[in-house]
C-alpha cells in the first residue's frame, strides 16, 4: 500500500486523507460526501486557496485570470479540458485577480493569464499567457507521477 494523501475537498475544503493508489476511485468527502474530484477547475478565493494551499499533498495547478481578459477566455476551455482529464493528479484551481487582488499580489502575478504549478505550499514553477494543452500536461507530468492502475 502506498502513502496516504491529504486532499483538501474542493466542496466544503475539508481535508482527507486517502491511499495514493485509491485516488481515481471516485473517492468522497468524508465530511460532504461530495466527489472529491469532478473533472472540473475549482474557483477560489484567498481563505480557501490558502486552505488547499496548505493542506494538499496534490500538485495545485492554477490559473490567475479575470473576466474581462480576451486571452483568459481563451485559455478557460484548454484548463478545463486539462483537469477533466488529468485529474486526480492534480487539483486544478482558477483565481479571479479581480476579485483576489491579494492573492495575485502576493505571488507575483503581473499579466494574465498566469499560470502556476504548487507543490508543498511553494511555486513550482509558472508561466504567463496562454499555454497549450500539451503545455499543462507536461507541467502535470513533471509534478504529478501517474497513478499507479
Amino acid at each position: 500500500m502506498s502513502e496516504a494523501l491529504h486532499v483538501v475537498c474542493p466542496h466544503c475544503d475539508g481535508v482527507n486523507r486517502l491511499p495514493a493508489e485509491r485516488l481515481a476511485e471516485a473517492a468522497r468527502c468524508g465530511r460532504c460526501k461530495d466527489a472529491l474530484f469532478t473533472g472540473q477547475p475549482v474557483a477560489l478565493d484567498g481563505p480557501r486557496f490558502d486552505k488547499h494551499l496548505a493542506k494538499s499533498d496534490l500538485p495545485l495547478i492554477v490559473d490567475f485570470w479575470a473576466a474581462w481578459c480576451g486571452p483568459c477566455r481563451a485559455m478557460a476551455p484548454i484548463f478545463e479540458r486539462a483537469a477533466a482529464a488529468l485529474e486526480p493528479r492534480a487539483r486544478f484551481i482558477k483565481v479571479d485577480v479581480d476579485a483576489n487582488p491579494g492573492l495575485a499580489q502576493r505571488f507575483g502575478v503581473q499579466g494574465i493569464p498566469a499560470l502556476f504549478v504548487f507543490q508543498h505550499g511553494k511555486v513550482s514553477a509558472r508561466q504567463s499567457g496562454v499555454a497549450q494543452e500539451a503545455q499543462l500536461r507536461a507541467w502535470v507530468d513533471r509534478f504529478a507521477p501517474a497513478l499507479a492502475a
